[in-house]
C-alpha cells in the first residue's frame, strides 16, 4: 500500500487523539460537570482573563458576555487582560486558578495544540482545564492577491498552484492557526507555496497588497474591506458552510477542497479543579446569555457567531482540532516557543 502524506496526516492525527483523549480525560469530567447545580455560587466576583489586549477578537467576546452573565449569576463579572505566549500565559493562570471563581476566554490553540507545538509550557490542555462551554466561532478567509487570474474561485485556485514553490503564503507566526490550516489545506489542495510568518495579521495583508505573498488565511472582519475594494480576491471562507460572518462567500469546498474545513474559536474553560455544579451552572448561563438577540448581533459585529453548546460539545470540538492540527505538527515537525 502507498503511503502517501495525506495517509501520514491522518494516521498521525488519529496517534495524537488517541494518546491525548483516553478514558478519564476531561471529555468525561465535562460530561459529569453538566449535571447537578450549586445554588450558593458564585460566591463573589467572577474573573475573566483574556490573553489578548484589549479590543482583539477574543477580547471582545468576552466583554460582550461578561454584563449579560453577572445579571444572571447576580454577581460581577470581570475581564481581566494579560496578552503573551498567544494566550499561553493566562491558559497557564486559569490552569493554575484554585479560587472556583477565575475562569478563562481561550482561544483553540490554547485549548487544544498548544502543548504540541511547545512541550516545555507548564499546563497540559488534556488535564488541567474544564470545558465550561463555546462563545463563538468563525471561519478564516482564504484570500489571495487582487492580481490572481480567474473568475471563479476554481480559477483562482489554479492560479495559487500553478505559482508553485515559488508562491508564497504569510501567516501571524509559526504554530497560529492561519499557519497550521494553511499547511492543512496544501496537503488537501495539491498547492506548494511557501510560508513566510509576519508578526500579526495586519502585516500579512499589507504583504499580500504589496505583492511579497500571494495567499494567506485571514480573518473576515480583516479581509472583507479589501475585499470589496478588489485589492484582494477570496477563494471562500474554511467553515463547512457559508457564514453569516461573510455570507457573500462561498466555501473552499465549492472549489472542490475537501478535508480542510477549520474555524476559529474562543471559548469559556475552567481549571479541572472547578467544582462540577458550579461549571454546570456557569454553562446554563452562558448559554442563555449566548442565546439572546442582543448578544449574539453584539458577536456578530465584532467577528464572532454564537455558538452555544455543552461542555461535552466543547470537549469533542477539542478533540476534532487537536486530531487535524495534530497530524499537521507531526507531518510538518512545527515547533513554537510561544
Amino acid at each position: 500500500m502507498k503511503i502517501t502524506k495525506r495517509r501520514l496526516l491522518e494516521s498521525g492525527a488519529a496517534a495524537v487523539a488517541a494518546s491525548l483523549f483516553a478514558p478519564g480525560s476531561w471529555a468525561q469530567r465535562a460530561g459529569t460537570a453538566a449535571a447537578g447545580g450549586d445554588a450558593a455560587w458564585p460566591t463573589k466576583p467572577v474573573r475573566i482573563l483574556v490573553g489578548f489586549p484589549a479590543g482583539a477578537s477574543p477580547d471582545l467576546a468576552a466583554r460582550a458576555i461578561a454584563e449579560p452573565l453577572s445579571k444572571i449569576l447576580r454577581q460581577p463579572v470581570t475581564v481581566e487582560n494579560k496578552p503573551g505566549a498567544s494566550g499561553n500565559l493566562v491558559a497557564d493562570q486559569v490552569a493554575k486558578a484554585t479560587d472556583d471563581h477565575t475562569i478563562g476566554a481561550l482561544i483553540n490553540g490554547n485549548l487544544t495544540i498548544a502543548r504540541l507545538l511547545n512541550p516545555k509550557l507548564s499546563f497540559d490542555p488534556e488535564k488541567d482545564f474544564a470545558p465550561v462551554g463555546m462563545i463563538g466561532t468563525a471561519p478564516l478567509v482564504l484570500a489571495v492577491s487582487g492580481n490572481a487570474t480567474g473568475k471563479t474561485a476554481a480559477e483562482q485556485l489554479l492560479w495559487v498552484r500553478n505559482l508553485g514553490s515559488g508562491g508564497k503564503y504569510g501567516t501571524p507566526g509559526v504554530g497560529t492557526v492561519g499557519h497550521l490550516g494553511m499547511e492543512l489545506l496544501k496537503s488537501r489542495a495539491a498547492i506548494t507555496a511557501q510560508h513566510k510568518p509576519y508578526t500579526g495579521n495586519p502585516q500579512v495583508i499589507a504583504g499580500l497588497l504589496a505583492g511579497e505573498i500571494q495567499l494567506a488565511l485571514l480573518p473576515p472582519g480583516l479581509a472583507l474591506p479589501h475585499l470589496k475594494s478588489g485589492k484582494l480576491k477570496a477563494i471562500g471562507v474554511t467553515s463547512p458552510e457559508r457564514s453569516p460572518l461573510a455570507s457573500e462567500l462561498p466555501t473552499i469546498r465549492d472549489a472542490d477542497v475537501r478535508g480542510a474545513d477549520l474555524e476559529i474559536w474562543t471559548a469559556l474553560a475552567a481549571p479541572a479543579g472547578m467544582k462540577p455544579a458550579a461549571i454546570a451552572k456557569l454553562n446554563a448561563a452562558l448559554a442563555e446569555v449566548l442565546g439572546s438577540p442582543e448578544v449574539s448581533q453584539a458577536l456578530l459585529k465584532t467577528g464572532w457567531q454564537a455558538q452555544p453548546g455543552s461542555p461535552d460539545a466543547l470537549a469533542k470540538r477539542m478533540r476534532a482540532d487537536t486530531t487535524r492540527l495534530g497530524g499537521v505538527i507531526i507531518m510538518k515537525g512545527i515547533h513554537s516557543e510561544a
